[in-house]
C-alpha cells in the first residue's frame, strides 16, 4: 500500500526532469550547455559576420549563449537599443515582437559596459526562469551589442492567460502542499497548521512546452519544529493542483541540521523607517571584535542622541536615496521565526553612550556584523564599481541575535530584506563573528538583484557557492590570509568557541568535492534539492581559479558571469558556460582559459555527468517527470503519477506491474485534470482528481471498467489517500481549526465518514487500511491536556481499538496494517537526537512487540512506515549536525515478526523517499541518486551498507 506520510519540503520532481538540476528539477529539462569559443582578444568582427559563438537550448529556438558579437545597437535608453537589437536579428533569436514581450527590469553597468535583463512575458504574464541578457558597450558615443546570454522560451501557445481558480482556492491549496502532514503527529500539530497563511503575488507561466499558466502564491507560517517557513507556490490557474514549491530564503547552513533552520512568518512587527533625510552626523568610532582586533566602525550622533550603528559615509552624494545606509541592529532576543520577511518589534538599533562600543556589543556579535558589513560594500564598490546589494545604494540593515524556541539558533540567513544573524551558544559564537558568514549572506543580496539564481536544486547550489566563494574572498582579503594557506578555503572557521578552525567550518571549498563522487541526489526535503549539499563542487572549481589565476581576475571573471550571463534557472552546465565566457570576454589567454576549463573538468562539471552516477536498484519508471504525489503499490501491482516528459500534459495515473515485466498502463489519459495520489491493492486503483472547482475521489478495477466517482462525507485538500479491498481512505483538513480527519468510504455500499467525531477535539491522520480495519494516529483532548495514540477502526463490526500506547508518548508517526497486526512509529522521549521506536500489536491490542528500539545501538531515525505481511520498511531521516549523502533520508527493513535488525533496503547514494511495499520484501521508492527522479525497486534488502 501507498505510504502516506510524505516528507516535508516536497516536490520529489516539482513538474521537470532531475531533482539536482537548476533548472529541471524546477520547470523543465534544458539540455547540457556548451561552452563559448570566442576570446575577448580575438579581432573585432564586422557588423555583418557571424557571433563567435552560439549555444543553442533544446527547448527554444533562442540560443542560449551568444558571444563574440560587435553589432551597433541604437536607442534613446540601453533597454531599447537591447531590444532593438534582438528585433533586428529574428532568425538568430526568433524573439517576436521583443518591445512587448521582454520587460527591462534592470541594467547593469561597468565602465563602459552595459548588461540589460530583460523578463519575458507573455500575453503580459511574467515567465518564471524566463530572462534574457544583452550584453553592450559605449564605442565612441554609440552602444555596440558584445553578446547575449539567457533564457527566451520560443514554444509557449497558451490557449488562454484567464484563470478560472480562484485567488481563494489556490491560497487554501498552496497552503495543503506546504503543511502535508509527514512524519509525527505531535500535540501541537494543529497550532503548527493553523499559522501558515497564503498571499496571492499574480499569474505566472511555467515554461514547460506550450507553457502552463499559474497563480503564485506565497506561504508562511511556523513549521512544526517551531521553525519559520516561507515557500513559494506556484498553482495550477485552471486545475488547482500545486506544482511547485520552493523556499525564498537563502541560508548558511542547510535547514534541517542541528545547528540551524531558517524560514520566513507572517507575525506582524513594523518595519523601521530608513529614508531619514536629516543631515547625518557622521562619526568614527570602534569596537572589539570576536578576535580581539579592535576596528573603526562608522556611526551616527545626534546632538543630544548616543553614538548609533548607523553608516552614512559610503553613499555617493547623487545617490537616488537619501539617508541611512549600514544599520545594524539588536534583535533582543527575538526569534528566528519573528525576524524573517518581518520586523522583529523588539529590535532596536545598536547604541552606545561612548564611540567606543563595549564588551556586550561583541559578545553579540554586533560589532563583527557592523564592521563586516562595511567591509563587505567596499569590496563590491571597489572592485566591481557596484552601489551596494542591489546595485543603486539602497539601505543594508543587519540584526543580530536572534534565537530559536529561546534558544541558541547557529545560522544566519538573507531574507530579501536583511541580513540576519544567530544567537551564539555552546560551542558556537553568534554567526556574525566570521566575516566569510556576513559576506556570504550580504553576497545572497547581490546574487538576487543580479542572476537571481533560483534556491533550489543545481540553480540553488550555484547561489550557495558564488554565495561561499565571495564570503571567503572578503574574508581571505580582510584577515590578510594568503590563497595558499590550506584554511583559506574555509567558511565559518572563526565561530567556535574551542574547536579549530578546520573542525569548526561548515564547509570547506577546497574538499575536492566532484560530481562523480560527491553529487548527491537530493529532494527538496530538508536542502532544497542540495544547494548545500552539492554547492561545493561549483565554488570548488571558482575557488580553483583562484588559486590559479590570481584573486584579481578570477574575482572579475566570476563577477562578470554572475552579473552578465547567469540567469535563475541554470544549471551546473549553464554555470560552466558563463564562466568561461566571462573569462574570454574579460581577455583571458588560451592558457588561462584552459585553466578555466580543467577547473571544471576536475570536478566534474562536464557534459554527461549525470551519466556517471550508479545505483543498486531496479528502475521502473525514469524521470517520473512529476511533482510529490507519491507511489502505491499491493497485490503485484503498482500505480503513479507521471506526465510527458516536456511536462505539458497535467498528471495521469499509471498502472504497471512491481515485477518490471511489460509496460505501464495509461488509466486516466489526459482529462485537462492533475490525477494524484494514486493507490492500488492489485485488485482497484484509486485517486484523487484535482479539477479547478472541485477534488474528486476516483477508482477503477485494475483489469479494467468504468471509473467510478467515490463519495466521500467530508471534502477539502488531500493529504493521503489508500485504498483496500471496497474502503478508500484520505485524510482531510478542517483550515478553521487546523485539525485533520481520517475520512473513509465503502466503495460497494456508498457510505461513508471520519474515523473521528470531526472537531478541534480530535484529530486524525497517518492512516493505513487493510481487510476492513483502518489506523491511524491520534490526537486527543482531554480535561487533562493532549494525549497521543494509535486506534484501529474495524469498519465492518462498527468497534474501535486503542493501541497499548503509553500516556507519555511525544509523537505518533505513519501507521500499516499487516495480516496479523499494526505497526506504528513511536517517539517516548523529545530530548534525544530524533530517534523512535517501530511497534506493533494484534489488532485486539494485545501481543505488544518492538520491531526497532528507541534506545540501542541499532537505533535508527523512523520517519514512515510501509508494511506487506512478511517485511516492515522504515524510512530514516536522521538528524544531523551537517548534510551528507548519510544524513539523507534511507530506508531500512525489518522481518515483521522483528525477529532480526534493521538493515538497508539500497545502498545508493542519494535520497530514497515515498516507499510503497508490495507483497513479500518488495519495495518501491522516488529514488534521487541519479540526479533524476526515478521509481525503482527492489526485492530484497542490500543488507548493510
Amino acid at each position: 500500500m501507498q505510504s502516506s506520510s510524505r516528507p516535508a519540503r516536497k516536490g520529489v520532481k516539482q513538474r521537470g526532469s532531475a531533482v539536482g538540476k537548476g533548472a529541471a528539477a524546477l520547470v523543465v529539462a534544458t539540455g547540457l550547455i556548451g561552452t563559448a569559443a570566442a576570446t575577448a582578444n580575438a579581432a573585432p568582427l564586422p557588423e555583418t559576420s557571424a557571433p563567435g559563438a552560439v549555444v543553442a537550448e533544446s527547448e527554444t529556438d533562442t540560443p542560449d549563449l551568444v558571444t563574440g558579437l560587435n553589432e551597433r545597437a541604437s536607442g534613446a535608453s540601453a533597454a531599447a537599443a537591447a531590444r532593438g537589437h534582438l528585433a533586428s536579428k529574428p532568425g538568430r533569436y526568433h524573439i517576436d515582437n521583443p518591445g512587448t514581450n521582454l520587460e527591462a527590469v534592470g541594467t547593469e553597468s561597468a565602465g563602459s559596459k552595459e548588461t540589460v535583463r530583460l523578463q519575458q512575458k507573455y500575453q503580459g504574464v511574467p515567465v518564471l526562469g524566463g530572462l534574457y541578457l544583452v550584453r553592450m558597450e559605449k564605442k565612441g558615443g554609440e552602444r555596440v551589442v558584445t553578446g547575449t546570454s539567457g533564457k527566451y522560451f520560443t514554444e509557449l501557445n497558451l490557449d488562454s492567460v484567464t484563470p478560472t481558480v480562484s485567488e481563494k482556492v489556490a491560497i487554501e491549496r498552496a497552503i495543503a502542499a506546504v503543511a502535508q502532514p509527514g512524519g509525527l503527529l505531535r500535540k501541537d500539530s494543529a497550532e503548527a497548521l493553523k499559522s501558515f497563511t497564503g498571499e496571492a503575488n499574480g499569474l505566472s507561466i511555467l515554461p514547460e512546452g506550450k507553457g502552463l499558466l499559474t497563480r503564485h502564491i506565497t506561504v508562511t507560517g511556523v513549521g512544526a519544529d517551531g521553525m519559520p517557513v516561507k515557500q513559494e507556490v506556484y498553482v495550477d490557474a485552471n486545475a488547482g493542483f500545486p506544482v511547485l514549491q520552493y523556499s525564498s530564503i537563502k541560508t548558511t547552513v542547510a535547514p534541517g541540521a542541528s545547528i540551524g533552520t531558517t524560514g520566513e512568518t507572517a507575525e506582524t512587527g513594523e518595519t523601521p523607517d530608513m529614508s531619514t533625510t536629516a543631515t547625518p552626523g557622521s562619526v568614527v568610532g570602534s569596537g572589539v571584535r570576536y578576535n580581539g582586533e579592535t576596528v573603526e566602525l562608522n556611526l551616527y550622533k545626534t546632538s543630544t542622541g548616543p553614538y548609533q550603528m548607523i553608516d552614512y559615509s559610503k553613499r555617493a552624494e547623487n545617490s537616488p536615496f537619501q539617508g541611512q545606509m549600514i544599520k545594524t541592529y539588536d534583535a533582543n532576543g527575538a526569534d528566528a521565526s519573528y525576524a524573517s520577511g518581518r520586523w522583529p518589534s523588539q529590535a532596536t538599533i545598536g547604541s552606545s553612550l561612548t564611540a567606543e562600543f563595549g564588551q556586550a556589543f561583541t559578545d553579540k556579535g554586533m560589532i563583527d556584523a557592523h564592521w563586516a558589513a562595511g567591509e563587505v560594500y567596499d569590496y563590491f564598490k571597489s572592485n566591481f564599481n557596484r552601489a551596494g546589494l542591489d546595485g543603486t545604494d539602497e539601505f543594508i540593515t543587519s540584526v543580530v541575535g536572534v534565537t530559536a524556541n529561546g534558544g541558541p539558533f547557529p545560522n544566519a540567513f538573507w531574507d530579501g530584506q536583511k541580513m540576519v544573524y544567530g544567537q551564539g551558544g555552546g560551542d558556537y559564537r553568534t554567526f556574525s563573528a566570521d566575516a566569510d558568514v556576513v559576506g556570504h549572506e550580504m553576497s545572497h543580496g547581490v546574487i538576487e538583484h543580479t542572476a537571481n539564481l533560483v534556491y533550489v536544486g543545481q540553480s540553488g547550489a550555484m547561489n550557495e557557492a558564488i554565495a561561499d566563494y565571495f564570503g571567503n574572498a572578503i574574508d581571505v582579503g580582510t584577515s590578510g590570509m594568503s590563497m595558499d594557506d590550506p584554511d583559506a578555503g574555509l567558511l565559518g572557521e572563526d565561530l567556535c568557541v574551542t574547536a579549530a578552525p578546520r573542525d569548526c567550518a561548515l564547509r570547506d571549498l577546497n574538499d575536492g568535492a566532484t560530481t562523480y563522487d560527491d553529487f548527491v541526489g537530493v529532494t527538496y526535503r530538508g536542502d532544497y534539492g542540495g544547494v548545500h549539499l552539492n554547492s561545493t563542487i561549483f565554488s570548488g572549481a571558482l575557488w580553483d581559479l583562484r588559486e590559479q589565476l590570481g584573486s584579481e581576475l578570477a574575482d572579475q571573471i566570476v563577477y562578470r558571469a554572475l552579473s552578465a550571463y547567469m540567469t535563475p534557472l541554470d544549471d551546473f552546465m549553464a554555470g560552466r558556460a558563463a564562466v568561461v565566457a566571462a573569462a574570454a570576454e574579460l581577455g583571458a589567454t588560451k592558457s588561462q582559459l584552459a585553466v578555466v576549463e580543467a577547473a571544471f573538468d576536475a570536478h566534474g562539471i562536464e557534459t554527461g555527468w549525470e551519466n556517471q552516477l550508479g545505483v543498486d536498484s531496479d528502475t521502473l519508471i525514469a524521470d517520473n517527470n512529476i511533482a510529490d504525489t507519491g507511489v502505491g503499490a499491493g497485490g503485484g501491482k503498482y500505480a503513479v503519477s507521471r506526465t510527458n516528459h516536456d511536462g505539458t500534459e497535467p498528471y495521469s495515473v499509471w498502472l504497471g506491474n512491481t515485477s518490471g515485466k511489460g509496460q505501464p498502463e495509461l488509466v486516466t489519459g489526459n482529462n485537462g485534470s492533475y490525477n494524484v495520489y494514486a493507490d492500488t491493492d492489485g485488485q482497484t486503483v484509486a485517486w484523487a482528481e484535482y479539477t479547478g472547482s472541485q477534488i474528486l475521489m476516483r477508482a477503477r478495477p485494475v483489469a479494467g471498467g468504468l471509473t467510478k466517482t467515490v463519495n466521500f462525507s467530508h471534502a477539502g485538500p488531500v493529504s493521503s489517500l489508500n485504498v483496500d479491498g471496497d474502503l478508500m481512505v484520505r485524510t482531510v483538513t478542517d483550515y478553521t481549526t487546523g485539525a485533520k480527519h481520517v475520512a473513509w468510504a465503502n466503495m460497494k455500499t456508498g457510505t461513508s465518514g471520519l474515523v473521528d467525531v470531526g472537531t478541534i477535539r480530535e484529530i486524525t491522520a497517518l492512516p493505513s487500511v487493510k481487510d476492513g480495519k483502518i489506523a491511524y494516529a491520534k490526537l486527543l483532548q482531554t480535561e487533562n491536556g493532549a494525549r497521543l495514540g494509535v486506534e484501529v477502526f474495524d469498519t465492518v463490526a462498527g468497534t474501535k481499538t486503542q493501541m497499548p500506547v503509553d500516556a507519555s508518548v511525544v509523537g505518533i508517526g505513519q501507521t500499516a496494517i499487516t495480516d496479523d497486526g499494526v505497526v506504528w512509529i513511536e517517539d517516548n522521549d523529545a530530548t534525544d537526537s530524533g530517534q523512535a521506536a517501530v511497534r506493533k500489536a494484534a489488532f485486539d491490542g494485545t501481543n505488544p512487540v518492538t520491531l526497532v528500539p528507541e534506545t540501542a545501538d541499532s537505533s535508527i531515525f523512523p520517519f514512515s512506515v510501509t508494511a506487506s505481511d512478511d517485511a516492515v520498511t522504515l524510512t530514516s531521516v536522521p538528524f544531523a549536525t551537517s548534510w551528507a549523502n548519510e544524513t539523507l533520508p534511507k530506508l531500512f527493513q525489518v522481518p515483521a515478526t522483528g525477529r532480526s535488525g534493521a538493515v538497508r533496503m539500497s545502498c545508493s547514494r542519494g535520497e530514497q523517499i515515498y516507499a510503497a511495499a508490495d507483497e513479500g520484501k518488495r519495495v518501491l521508492w522516488f529514488d534521487g541518486t541519479t540526479s533524476h527522479t526515478n521509481l525503482v525497486k527492489r526485492d530484497r534488502p542490500a543488507g548493510r551498507c
